[in-house]
């Protein structure tokens, strides 16, 4: 999703909200949001409740997050501040955390320190959710900050290294598979078909067709070939064909 003019704005926040909970939806109107302990079922915090007061707080986050001469602050501190003003807005009926951390990254992205939205801290955060939680509600609290900007800038680092390796893996397996079809499997081989099979983990008759401009009966033997080397498995869904590219799909799961 693009940014307007270089803008993260409200709208855009909203638009993905409305994509996550498939819903024309917004920001709340309704009073009785509260958030619990998900253990124990303890009150923890009560977010803004008055529709009004939700919207005018979010119109002071986004001018916030795009007024670059506001406040003499670091990009990655100037993140962790506006995940925690978000995370207290709580400005949706559900969907907060996982919008929250994608303002995160498309934050990081506009202040080109990322080129893309690939900064996935979701895996750091819940392997951390209890200590997460916990320095949230501390600022709230007490005003403690500098825990909770530590923990958010040790996200980024730790996520940072761990993409990276990622990305080289991928680059590595996806040199072999070259080689592998480029070798063992001429007739079916072109860059195309490569960049299709590592465009995601998992992969259709239909796409290869569309993305190749090959006829569907083309489309399937080449994903039959490649399923019978070992270099794809085959699956059925339903009418479907799916065809998986089980090393991708593992360094997803496990990039180390």
């Amino acid at each position: 999703m693009r940014e307007q003019q270089g803008l993260l704005t409200n709208n855009t926040i909203v638009a993905m909200f409305q994509i996550l909970k498939r819903t024309d939806g917004g920001f709340r109107e309704t009073p009785g949001t509260a958030l619990k302990n998900e253990s124990s079922g303890e009150l923890v915090y009560i977010p803004p409740q008055d529709g009004a007061v939700v919207r005018d707080l979010m119109g002071r986050l986004e001018a916030f997050i795009n007024n670059d001469d506001a406040c003499d602050l670091d990009p990655l501190v100037k993140m962790a501040i506006i995940h925690h003003q978000f995370e207290s807005i709580h400005p949706f009926p559900d969907g907060n955390g996982r919008i929250g951390r994608i303002v995160n990254v498309l934050y990081l992205t506009r202040q080109h320190l990322l080129d893309i939205p690939i900064l996935y801290l979701s895996r750091f955060i819940t392997a951390k959710k209890s200590e997460y939680y916990r320095l949230l509600q501390i600022v709230r609290d007490r005003g403690d900050w500098e825990a909770w900007l530590i923990y958010m800038l040790s996200a980024v680092a730790d996520t940072s290294i761990e993409t990276l390796r990622l990305v080289e893996n991928i680059r590595i397996l996806m040199a072999d598979y070259k080689n592998r079809i480029r070798t063992e499997h001429r007739r079916v081989y072109s860059q195309d078909l490569l960049n299709s099979l590592f465009r995601h983990p998992y992969t259709r008759i239909e796409y290869i067709q569309r993305e190749l401009g090959v006829t569907r009966q083309t489309a399937a033997s080449y994903l039959d070939e490649l399923a019978q080397a070992g270099l794809l498995s085959k699956h059925r869904l339903g009418k479907h064909n799916y065809y998986i590219n089980d090393p991708l799909a593992a360094l997803f799961l496990d990039p180390t």
